[in-house]
């Protein structure tokens, strides 16, 4: 009798357990002349080998993370994970998204911050200053022992692993080592009238050899605006040229931090001034101002140009989802990119990404960039399965590279965009390159909402739920539902009409629907790059 050595528990294939039963078996020389049955302890001893090489043969129970659902509110995430390990508190601070705009994922993000090898608090853009207030509590505690880790390791910038459509490889490129690329355009794709701006961006990658897949993200490191830098360095001392190289291209000019209120403290000798300062620590002010307003609010406390450059952080990288499949654009890679300003008490404050690309890049202007693999985010590996997408306004982006893909690569499945902005006339996004797909049959079905022409607001899940039958039907038959945007409003308000429809379509109940669409995210058929 014929007695494997490998658990049944391990991960292998046929093919790959019979190699290693006979590997095991020649080199612990515990084989019989016919390959036949072991001795009961040298059965033990090749098990404990095997075992060794894989680990136990038990599986470790899985640990379990209630809150990690981006639909579950902040406060009610942080109840879930009371009495968990500070870097399970920490998790449940984040946005839940697993997006890796913070070059991690929500678990390791955590987890890197607890064990010290992170100590920035901002970069969970999506949890924004919520996400980064109560980290900064939370990192509190630890450093005034009150709590301590569970002594989870940090295992790196996670995040390796990625679906692949058979064009991406190494590069060496990466979130540490970017690229420098040169902008070869940046077109506004909203019409005259439109009250938005969104830049369409190729990049030309020159002879880096970076590849991707559709579905990943491009990684970018902005430059700030000139004129915010020429305006800080007026409020401080002892500035020269490369202080204003430094704070175009390495610093972060948007966020306020702790070290840079106690160094305003410390030069300031006038006290009515140094407790105002004192009172904006982890105050909802900070929220609103940016460095050079409180350089202007604290005349007082002047700083040299070098004092404030040892207070500031370093620029963080933005990640846009990438609008193009390098089959139809070798050696470019394309971003659409909405830009970003709000005003507040009579100043504009501009995002540092989106006004670059809309207002400062000219032709041949260099960006640092790298790719950021999405996972699992890509069209299907069937060619023939039909494909549904959502994404409104710049959610578009990773279906114009899906669509890009599937035509060069010839597959045959159906595939139907769901797309809405504000107004038809301005605002519809790549309008003849989708009426040229649907013309050639590329583009099945194209479902349109846009919300500002009408009395009544209409948004994509409204045409969801017109089109709820046919929609269901495509997933019968083995439809993939993707969605891009939004992840607190436009992807809440999908998911729930998603649920609606499959049970009002699928005759079911909520819970059965909700079986339903959790058996989809298993099968990797409801995938979401929301942010």
């Amino acid at each position: 009798m014929t007695v494997s050595l490998i658990p049944e528990s391990a991960p292998f294939t046929d093919e790959q357990r019979a190699w290693l039963n006979g590997f095991l078996a020649g080199w612990t020389g515990l084989a019989g002349a016919d390959g036949s049955m072991l001795a009961s302890h040298d059965m033990a001893t090749a098990m404990s080998a095997a075992n060794g090489m894989m680990g136990s043969d038990a599986p470790a129970e899985e640990e379990a993370f209630p809150w990690h659902d981006p639909a579950i509110e902040l406060d009610e995430r942080m109840k879930l994970a009371e009495g968990k390990p500070l870097e399970r508190r920490m998790m449940a601070a984040m946005a839940q998204l697993n997006c890796g705009a913070c070059g991690y994922a929500c678990k390791t993000y955590s987890e890197a911050i607890a064990s010290g090898e992170e100590k920035n608090l901002t970069l969970c853009s999506p949890g924004g200053k919520d996400t980064a207030k109560i980290l900064k509590l939370l990192k509190k505690e630890l450093e005034a022992g009150t709590v301590t880790s569970n002594g989870a390791s940090f295992n790196g910038h996670a995040l390796n692993g990625h679906a692949t459509n058979g064009v991406a490889k190494p590069s060496g490129y990466s979130r540490a080592n970017p690229y420098t690329a040169r902008v070869k355009s940046s077109e506004n794709l909203n019409t005259a009238g439109s009250s938005k701006h969104t830049s369409h961006v190729v990049i030309d990658l020159g002879d880096s050899d970076i590849t991707y897949n559709v579905g990943d993200s491009l990684g970018v490191y902005p430059t700030n605006c000139d004129s915010l830098v020429r305006e800080v360095m007026e409020c401080v001392d002892a500035v020269n040229d490369e202080l204003r190289l430094r704070l175009l291209e390495k610093y972060c000019l948007r966020s306020i931090t702790d070290e840079l209120l106690e160094k305003l403290q410390q030069k300031s000798t006038d006290v009515v001034a140094q407790a105002a300062i004192a009172q904006l620590v982890d105050s909802d002010e900070l929220d609103t101002m940016d460095v050079l307003d409180l350089l202007r609010r604290f005349p007082v406390a002047r700083l040299s140009g070098e004092e404030l450059a040892g207070c500031l952080r370093e620029m963080t990288p933005r990640l846009y989802s990438i609008a193009s499949s390098q089959r139809a654009h070798p050696g470019e890679v394309h971003l659409t990119v909405g830009k970003a300003t709000t005003t507040i008490g009579g100043r504009t404050y501009k995002g540092v990404a989106s006004t670059m690309f809309a207002e400062r890049v000219r032709t041949d202007h260099p960006v640092c960039v790298f790719v950021h693999p999405s996972h699992g985010f890509t069209v299907p590996a069937d060619p023939k399965a039909p494909m549904i997408m959502v994404g409104p306004g710049t959610g578009i982006a990773p279906f114009r590279a899906f669509l890009e893909e599937r035509a060069a690569t010839g597959a045959t499945g159906k595939n139907w965009l769901f797309f809405g902005d504000q107004h038809a006339a301005t605002d519809f996004l790549y309008r003849d390159e989708l009426d040229t797909l649907a013309a050639k049959g590329q583009l099945t079905k194209l479902s349109l909402a846009f919300s500002r022409d009408q009395d009544e607001k209409i948004y994509v899940q409204d045409r969801m739920r017109e089109e709820g039958a046919e929609l269901f039907a495509w997933l019968e038959s083995g439809g993939y539902f993707f969605v891009c945007g939004d992840a607190k409003r436009m992807a809440a308000d999908v998911d729930r009409a998603l649920h609606d429809l499959i049970a009002t379509h699928g005759g079911m109940s909520q819970e059965a629907a909700k079986e339903y669409v959790q058996t989809l995210r298993a099968a990797g058929r409801y995938v979401r790059d929301v942010y």
